[in-house]
């Protein structure tokens, strides 16, 4: 893979991400730290962005570092687990204020079993 290939399947990556969670780029941008027209670059491989900074792009989308490069159409792909529980925080982000906290609640209930065993 040469160099600007990995920068533009990262910047893919963190632009479909960015849209899954319906920020702009100056949204994401206000949430990392950065100006918008540099998450711009970033997006269209432009940028060989630090570590330091794909990890603060990854808190303001929240996720985990890993799922930046989870390419789509490439071998590594995010794990079925990971996957479920993005979906979750999906459904999660979607729910009104009285619905999230009765899954919250749901959930301590579920999980509360497994904290012994």
């Amino acid at each position: 893979m040469k160099d600007k290939e990995v920068l533009k399947l990262v910047g893919t990556r963190i632009r479909a991400l960015r849209r899954e969670r319906g920020l702009s780029q100056e949204a994401l941008g206000e949430k990392g730290g950065f100006h918008f027209s540099y998450i711009g670059q970033i997006e269209r491989g432009e940028k060989n962005v630090s570590l330091i900074n794909l990890q603060k792009i990854a808190g303001a989308l929240e996720v985990n570092l890993m799922q930046l490069f989870a390419y789509v159409n490439e071998d590594f792909m995010v794990t079925s687990t990971e996957s479920d529980i993005q979906d979750i925080v999906s459904l999660l982000r979607e729910a009104n204020d009285e619905k999230l906290r009765l899954a919250k609640n749901v959930l301590r209930e579920i999980l509360k079993g497994n904290a012994s065993t």
